[in-house]
């Protein structure tokens, strides 16, 4: 039940107007992940503490980074692999490298979605970290008798990790926006709050995956020698995050949300489900489809593209304005996020497109003169990057996690997510042979990429204008339209949560 600017649950007291008795309930037990005790920190009342709060918006903005530098990374690394293995890395083979991680991203998305709703956040949040882990190591340790079996193997080990990392986007993503529920000064930035956890921790992610493997090159001192340690050692670089998050997460408690509308003990109505939401998963998967076509190729190979359009440049150069032009993501996210708390989630998202549409189109139609200036043509590239993160990039998590109910949050944002690397793993697919269509005229093909690309934007910004509804950014009035609507239909007996509301209660304290 809502109560003003939020709801909450109020257990033990023994008075509902004691006042010296609740005070004593919403204190801050110090224990769990930072004193070893049984719980994390939270109140006496069993709801999340503020601090437990920050934190926990904090390690999902840490676990969404790390997926994105684990994508990411491949870009710089088939660079590296492509000077010692120029005859097994093949086209074939590279597109296999960059699309196994994206299709365990989608089982994952998939698999962990219903988990996290069915099962529990916590649950999700660890068996990620598990699976993510475990591909990793099997990636950085890749070995074969030949050189294509160590490609397979790693391949293979790719899609391993790929499982772990896209389960992080339904636990984390519909956890951490749970978490800004618990009060309504979180609550009215959740805009911001989320483009940081989603959107600026990928975006990080991703620099990062292009940061690591240039400064092992250049710890190593361009030694081709070395090439083999180089690749290895930043594939294994991605066990740091989530590692070091893990026991706060083994630890964390559920929200409040989770425990009061969750629908754990009971079948989920799914059909009702699709007649009542049809509308927002439509466009979110739509959108979230288009923002990764565009988003995810131009970034995985943007040093590719430099050295098109640089080819007399060294691989280190190259891949260093491959990274610059990847840190063009970060400050889209905290723009966006802004926006979105102010205009609301459609417009921005729709203002983004259009405007990155519109850049899109003068970088491929007036490419010849701009390349000649690559200092030019990088920073328009970056800010291309940086329209599609201000408007779909900042905005497509947080649009999704609102749309749905507790209970069927975890499925919504998984089912969208997956489409979203469906785009991506669609739009990684085709963006080498699009550029490599003209043969040697390497002009031809990147010019290519980015007027497709700057269509698809135009096409995101209709979805987002017309599909996308405006939302209610209080998730408790998402969740009680959502078991009105079952009790509408029948559902009368349905046993929401852990069954620990109190709502009784509440309302005499503070009624007090």
């Amino acid at each position: 039940m809502s109560t003003g600017e939020d709801s909450m649950e109020i257990t033990n007291v023994s008075h509902p107007c004691d006042k010296k008795q609740t005070e004593n309930n919403v204190t801050v037990a110090f224990e769990g992940s930072l004193g070893g005790g049984e719980n994390v920190l939270q109140t006496n009342d069993n709801r999340p503490s503020k601090v437990s709060t920050i934190l926990m918006i904090i390690f999902s903005a840490l676990a969404i980074g790390s997926d994105g530098f684990n994508a990411s990374i491949i870009g710089n690394v088939e660079l590296v692999m492509g000077v010692i293995y120029p005859e097994s890395l093949t086209t074939s083979i590279a597109s296999r490298l960059s699309n196994s991680f994206l299709v365990g991203m989608i089982v994952g998305m998939l698999s962990f979605g219903y988990i996290s709703d069915k099962v529990g956040r916590r649950a999700g949040a660890v068996l990620t970290t598990l699976i993510l882990v475990v591909g990793i190591a099997l990636s950085a340790g890749a070995s074969g008798v030949t050189q294509k079996g160590m490609f397979w193997m790693l391949i293979i080990a790719r899609g391993i990790a790929g499982v772990g990392a896209g389960g992080e986007y339904p636990v984390a993503g519909a956890g951490a926006a749970e978490a800004t529920d618990e009060e309504s000064k979180t609550r009215n930035h959740r805009g911001i709050i989320m483009a940081i956890i989603s959107d600026a921790g990928s975006s990080l992610g991703w620099a990062f995956g292009a940061l690591v493997p240039l400064i092992l090159l250049l710890c190593f001192h361009q030694k081709v020698r070395h090439y083999d340690a180089v690749w290895r050692i930043s594939l294994a670089t991605g066990v740091i995050p989530p590692l070091s998050i893990f026991w706060f997460r083994y630890k964390m408690m559920a929200s409040s949300a989770e425990r009061k509308s969750s629908m754990r003990k009971q079948r989920i109505p799914y059909l009702l489900a699709v007649k009542k939401y049809w509308r927002p998963m439509l466009g979110c998967c739509v959108s979230w489809f288009l923002y990764n076509w565009i988003s995810y190729p131009f970034g995985l190979f943007s040093s590719t593209i430099v050295d098109k359009v640089n080819p007399s440049s060294s691989l280190v150069l190259n891949m260093a304005w491959g990274t610059i032009i990847n840190c063009f993501y970060i400050p889209g996210a905290f723009i966006g996020g802004f926006i979105s708390d102010r205009i609301g989630r459609r417009k921005t998202m729709a203002l983004g497109y259009t405007l990155q549409a519109i850049l899109g189109f003068i970088l491929g139609g007036a490419l010849g003169p701009i390349e000649t200036i690559l200092p030019l043509f990088i920073v328009l590239y970056g800010i291309f990057l940086t329209l599609g993160e201000i408007g779909p990039g900042a905005t497509i998590v947080v649009t999704t996690t609102e749309s749905f109910p507790t209970a069927l949050r975890g499925h919504g944002v998984g089912f969208a997510a997956a489409w979203s690397k469906a785009g991506a793993a669609i739009g990684t697919q085709v963006f080498k042979p699009i550029m490599a269509s003209w043969g040697d005229d390497s002009f031809k093909g990147t010019q290519a990429v980015f007027l497709i690309g700057s269509g698809f934007a135009v096409l995101g910004a209709l979805v987002a204008w017309f599909i996308i509804p405006d939302l209610d950014n209080r998730l408790g009035n998402v969740d009680e339209e959502w078991k009105e609507y079952l009790r509408s239909n029948g559902y009368d007996n349905i046993e929401w949560g852990d069954g620990n509301t109190n709502e009784e209660l509440v309302d005499k304290v503070v009624s007090c």
